[in-house]
């Protein structure tokens, strides 16, 4: 099973992929928004998690270019507090879960689990 991490902070991808990584999964990474579109394009990945807020393309705006490209595109949203009326329309734009930061690793497994079943 192949993972794209979508994140514009290094360490939360390094820490997102040590994780998945220890737990069997293949991991790609990105960025922001416009590198996750080009490789989703590319490997077409069993799952994304994606960070809502980033440079030059938002998570929301990327969560809407895949699902154009892919509308089985099993994608799981990442924000921070206090960020849920952008969590609403990411659901309402085809999310399948969402998981808030600080996260627990258990959480992330669970919510990967529940969408990759």
């Amino acid at each position: 099973m192949t993972v794209l991490i979508v994140d514009d902070a290094a360490f939360m991808r390094l820490r997102l992929k040590k994780l998945l990584t220890q737990q069997g999964y293949d991991v790609e990474e990105a960025a922001n928004g416009q590198e996750a579109v080009e490789k989703y394009q590319a490997i077409h990945p069993d799952c994304v998690l994606m960070d809502i807020t980033m440079p030059e393309m938002s998570g929301l705006d990327a969560l809407k270019a895949i699902k154009d490209m892919d509308s089985t595109a099993k994608v799981i949203m990442v924000s921070a507090l206090g960020q849920q009326a952008m969590v609403i329309q990411a659901i309402q734009n085809g999310a399948k879960d969402f998981i808030v930061k600080p996260y627990e690793p258990e959480r992330v497994l669970a919510s990967l689990s529940k969408v990759l079943s």
